[in-house]
C-alpha cells in the first residue's frame, strides 16, 4: 500500500510541475530566420506568429522568393520552439522516478 501512496505523491508533484512548465512555456518566445536575416519570425510558445519582419532589400525580389523565406522562417521558428517547450516538459517531468512508471518514447 505504501508504493501506491508514493504513486500519488509523484503524480500530484508532476501535476504541479506541468502546470508551472505549461505556463513557461506560454512565455516562451522564439525567433526564426531566413535569407540571411532578411526575414524574421517570432513566435510565441503556443505557436502563435507575434511578429513578422521582412528587409527593405528583400521586397525587390520576386514575390514567390519572399513567400519561400516566409515559410523558411517560420519553420526554423516551430523548430527551435518545439526544443524549447520540449526542455521546458523534460525538466518538470525529469527524475521524478515514479515507481514501475515508465514515461512513453
Amino acid at each position: 500500500m505504501t508504493d501506491f501512496t508514493k504513486i500519488l505523491d509523484k503524480a500530484k508533484e508532476l501535476e504541479i510541475k506541468m502546470k508551472e512548465s505549461q505556463e513557461k512555456i506560454k512565455n516562451i518566445r522564439v525567433e526564426g530566420v531566413s535569407g540571411s536575416s532578411s526575414v524574421k519570425v517570432i513566435l510565441d510558445g503556443e505557436g502563435e506568429m507575434q511578429k513578422i519582419e521582412i528587409s527593405d532589400e528583400i521586397l525587390k525580389e520576386e514575390k514567390s522568393i519572399v513567400e519561400d523565406l516566409i515559410v523558411a522562417a517560420h519553420n526554423n521558428a516551430k523548430t527551435q520552439l518545439k526544443a524549447k517547450t520540449t526542455e521546458e516538459i523534460s525538466k518538470a517531468t525529469g527524475g521524478l522516478g515514479i515507481p514501475g512508471f515508465k514515461w512513453p518514447l
